[in-house]
């Protein structure tokens, strides 16, 4: 029961929590004023009720008076067939007595009308007395009058006593019906007032309930409407049957819905474009670019980012990025990009050495993004730059200023100290000591030269000059070089040997690129190579096996024969560790043997020549055995160019078998 009262209770306030301020307001008067008007009329119709009591009380007084006055004498006298005869006639020409009952001094009736005295003694058996308080004898003057509720009706009592020579005889009981008309006339009045307060309610429900169908829901649907406009929500539409004004607030507010919706769907276009090109435009950038909110969430990677971060197959974006940076950035950037967050300052830069995915150098720039007003923050621009090759060329900078920088010292230190000595005491030096002396300025002049010499040729070779290219004969150009380094290998007691193929035929290249190439080899060779070795230039035409794929190919038939060229010696070897970084700038293996002398550009100067020849430079070395460097050039021929030899750079399908051995 409680149960169901509450859910009740809810209902009503929902219900009532529906209607608006005014509705409630009206009810509210209403109320009141049916409440007022209710009490007037039950007050109108109490104050008639009461008015007709008390005429029926005195009506009903007087008429008891009258009735005892007549029949007291018979009564004394014990006349009661006299009494029972009046009374019938004076029940029988007054309408209004319902009832005459006769009681002696103890209250014992033994007379009614409209009851025959058998019928008296009968029906009164169990009640045979009626109970008077006990000074009613000493107030015969004032009959006892009261009112109560029958079937038939309301009906007045009234008790007068029977007073005869000052003795008391008993009591006549007289029972009055009220009066039809104002009886009547009050329940007229009753239903009446229930019928208005009744009707009033009704309308006022009435009232409501087209309230609420007519204007309170179409207001409510078209409060949710403009709250879901105001939300972002376009597709908001209001169906309704009304007519009228609302009905022309409802087709207004549709139509304004539809507008916004379509020139949100324009706006959407154009802003979609917009970011397309945008991205696109940040994806071809070299640096990476990330773009964060202020809660560093990230809204726009591109894909450099993503590679330099090791992001490849991570859905970034977002998600915070402090999450899926590497630690070093993490551990660098979280107090920043809080700063710049807060608006504690407005830029901030980095240099972070990454480890993972491949080890290089960052340089990161933080800057704040602001609104169009420049008030605000909206977010955190990102910008990562990858100068690892800029740190390289640093290092190798102060590595070659380093080595350039002792290597003059040294024979500008000798020239110097033997010029100076000549100077001053070239009177007391000997005709040998003064040439001797002369030959030592020459050959630090010499070393001068070539250091410079190899600087420039390097910094020619990368400054992308095109070169002429022609046949050159591969055996004159080794004899030239032999020749040039036989008086140093017969000092060092070393042997220069020659294998070249007879008949071969001559190769497409610039002639003097190619000595600058033997000149470097071989002088390497002799350079790490100990007396009663041997450093061998060999060459020799390479037969290719053609595989099915290159026999497919549609350029199988016109690939060039090539000549393989390999410089050997039996020097000290090289490191398996350094075999990748020989040819690089400025590296010297005496960097850590700390034993030769050397600019550490000789091999990248090979290098630069053989890729501008279109082939690839090979070396197989052995520490303590010695080591072989080997290349392919084209054999030429008068249809062969530089697409020829292009051609032959990614001849993966001719398979080749290294003849290179080490001595």
């Amino acid at each position: 029961m409680l149960a169901l009262l509450k859910t009740i209770r809810e209902i009503l306030a929902h219900w009532w929590s529906e209607f608006t301020l005014q509705t409630r307001l009206m009810a509210a008067a209403t109320l009141v004023v049916s409440l007022v008007m209710s009490g007037l009329t039950f007050w109108a119709v109490n104050t008639i009720q009461q008015d007709a009591r008390l005429n029926d009380t005195r009506f009903g007084r007087d008429l008891g008076l009258l009735l005892a006055a007549n029949v007291t004498p018979q009564i004394a006298e014990n006349n009661l067939t006299e009494v029972a005869r009046f009374s019938h006639r004076f029940y029988s020409s007054t309408s209004s007595v319902r009832y005459m009952i006769y009681a002696d001094a103890d209250g014992k009736i033994y007379f009614g009308i409209p009851f025959s005295e058998s019928e008296v003694q009968n029906s009164l058996t169990i009640q045979r007395r009626i109970q008077l308080p006990e000074d009613y004898a000493d107030n015969s003057e004032l009959p006892m009058v009261r009112q109560h509720i029958t079937p038939d009706g309301e009906v007045t009592d009234v008790f007068v006593p029977l007073m005869h020579d000052g003795k008391h005889l008993g009591v006549l009981a007289i029972g009055i019906n009220a009066n039809p008309t104002v009886v009547a006339s009050s329940h007229l009045t009753r239903d009446v007032t229930i019928a208005v307060f009744i009707s009033i309610w009704v309308m006022v429900i009435l009232g409501a309930v087209i309230n609420a169908l007519t204007i309170t829901q179409p207001i409510r649907e078209l409060l949710v409407g403009v709250k879901n406009i105001a939300a972002g929500n376009f597709k908001q539409r209001i169906d309704l049957p009304q007519g009228g004004e609302l009905k022309e607030l409802i087709y207004s507010f549709n139509e304004m819905a539809e507008r916004l919706e379509r020139y949100e769907e324009q706006n959407i276009e154009e802003l979609t474009a917009e970011k397309a090109k945008l991205e696109t435009l940040v994806s071809t950038i070299a640096d990476g670019a990330v773009l964060l909110d202020t809660n560093f969430h990230a809204i726009l990677v591109n894909s450099t980012a993503r590679r330099i971060f090791g992001w490849d197959g991570v859905n970034v974006v977002g998600s915070n990025v402090l999450h899926y940076l590497p630690a070093p950035v993490q551990v660098e950037l979280t107090r920043p990009l809080y700063q710049i967050a807060a608006g504690e300052c407005d830029s901030a830069e980095f240099r972070v050495t990454l480890c993972q995915p491949a080890d290089r150098t960052v340089r990161i720039l933080l800057t704040t993004v602001l609104d169009q007003y420049r008030e605000s923050i909206k977010g955190i621009a990102m910008t990562v730059q990858d100068i690892t090759r800029e740190v390289e060329l640093n290092e190798a900078k102060s590595q070659f200023i380093s080595n350039v920088s002792h290597e003059l010292r040294t024979p500008l230190f000798n020239i110097k100290s033997f010029i100076e000595t000549l100077h001053e005491y070239g009177e007391d030096l000997s005709h040998e000591e003064r040439r001797e002396f002369l030959d030592t300025a020459n050959r630090e002049t010499d070393r001068l030269t070539r250091l410079v010499n190899d600087v420039l040729d390097l910094s020619r070779l990368e400054s992308h000059k095109r070169y002429h290219f022609d046949a050159v004969d591969i055996a004159q150009a080794v004899e030239q070089t032999l020749r040039t380094y036989q008086l140093n290998a017969r000092d060092k007691e070393i042997e220069l040997l020659q294998e070249i193929q007879k008949d071969l035929p001559p190769v497409l290249g610039n002639y003097d690129l190619l000595l600058q190439i033997f000149a470097n080899l071989v002088g390497n060779g002799l350079k790490f190579t100990q007396p009663g070795g041997r450093v061998a230039i060999r060459a020799y035409l390479l037969e290719p096996r053609i595989t099915k794929s290159a026999i497919a190919s549609s350029h199988s038939q016109n690939r060039p024969q090539l000549v393989r060229i390999e410089v050997s010696d039996t020097g000290i070897g090289i490191d398996q560790e350094d075999q990748q970084a020989i040819f690089d700038r400025f590296f010297r293996v005496e960097n850590r043997v700390h034993t030769l002398e050397g600019t550490g550009l000789g091999l990248s100067i090979v290098r630069n020549i053989i890729e501008k020849h279109h082939t690839t430079v090979h070396l197989v070395s052995e520490v303590g055995v010695g080591t072989t460097f080997w290349f392919d050039l084209a054999v030429f021929k008068e249809a062969t160019t530089v697409e020829g030899l292009q051609l032959m750079e990614g001849t993966q399908e001719i398979e080749t078998t290294v003849t290179a051995e080490v001595v």
